[in-house]
């Protein structure tokens, strides 16, 4: 077992450790309160750090790269909607209301945070993440109700919270920016950025994110009306989507000459789909209503895309280049 567990990555058991504490011990009240101000800043931290790790040149470059943001867009808003259209079968053997968790899930943004940190574990192109990820969020704030619209049927009462322009410039693309600025001008911060720090708080920020996620969800007491047999259908769903668009987004780019760097930056953000942004977009976009089922599917999906794409960026990140 010593021996099984050295090879274990420790990003991957701090997602599992992660989400059993939130299930025997969530965030309540006062400390979730806390915590969640506390995950916010390590992330911007995060976000601090990689501006400050990566030249300007190099930050130009990934704010440029259309073909990269324009493929990633497909695989979010469009291969990933077809998919839950054609999901629509498995009301035979699940409910309705779970199926539209499936379809709603296949509808929201990619998450920022962790596609950029698992892009920057294995060696890819952070840059083009970073911009590529805020782009799909920003997008997301337009994209997701309209497609909730057309595909769920859902358009009254439908509004956009725009705060989500600036969380995510304060807490990511602001921090960034000052991360840029210090590598030019603090030299000291940039020797930092280079150093372990940055793979610290990266894994940190991830573990942080999956026990505020999963412990606002058993807070709420969204598992308390789902089935055992549904969510292991749910868990066997996620695991193939997840490994099926691992292969497509590394597959297409292939063939569209994309450079390594850029490919692993396609896969991190064409596969992941944020909790972070589907919550509070669920409860705008649905008036209210009791989300119980509809998020479950949405948070199985977080779990295991971190588990597998973790596990997955771990052999890129220890492969030779």
């Amino acid at each position: 077992m010593p021996g099984f567990l050295k090879k274990v990555d420790p990003l991957l058991i701090g997602i599992i450790a992660a989400t059993i504490i939130a299930f025997i011990v969530p965030a309540r009240g006062t400390f979730a309160d806390v915590f969640s101000v506390a995950t916010k800043l390590a992330i911007a931290l995060l976000f601090f750090l990689y501006g400050a790790r990566l030249s300007t040149k190099e930050a130009l470059r990934g704010l440029t790269n259309w073909r990269l943001h324009l493929t990633i867009v497909v695989f979010t808003f469009v291969v990933y909607p077809l998919i839950g259209l054609g999901m629509r079968p498995s009301t035979a053997i699940i409910s309705s209301e779970l199926y539209q968790g499936i379809l709603f899930l296949t509808l929201v943004p990619s998450t920022v945070q962790s596609s950029v940190a698992l892009t920057g574990i294995a060696r890819g192109n952070v840059p083009g993440a970073v911009v590529a990820a805020s782009m799909s969020s920003l997008l997301g704030v337009l994209l997701t109700p309209l497609l909730v619209m057309l595909l769920m049927g859902a358009g009254d009462g439908i509004h956009v919270d725009t705060s989500v322009f600036i969380d995510i410039s304060l807490q990511l693309l602001l921090p960034f920016v000052l991360g840029q600025l210090a590598h030019n001008f603090i030299p000291p911060v940039r020797d930092i950025a280079k150093s372990k720090a940055t793979k610290i708080v990266d894994r940190g920020s991830i573990w942080m994110v999956v026990y505020s996620a999963f412990s606002q969800g058993i807070v709420a007491g969204v598992w308390g009306d789902v089935s055992v047999w549904e969510i292991v259908f749910l868990v066997v769903f996620s695991g193939v989507l997840v490994a099926a668009m691992l292969w497509v987004t590394k597959w297409v780019p292939e063939r569209l000459g994309f450079s390594y760097e850029d490919r692993v930056a396609i896969q991190m953000c064409g596969t992941q789909k944020s909790l972070a942004t589907g919550l509070p977009m669920a409860s705008v976009i649905f008036g209210g209503a009791t989300l119980g089922l509809l998020i479950i599917p949405l948070m199985i999906y977080h779990l295991v895309q971190l588990v597998m794409c973790s596990a997955y960026v771990s052999r890129l990140a220890a492969a030779p280049q």
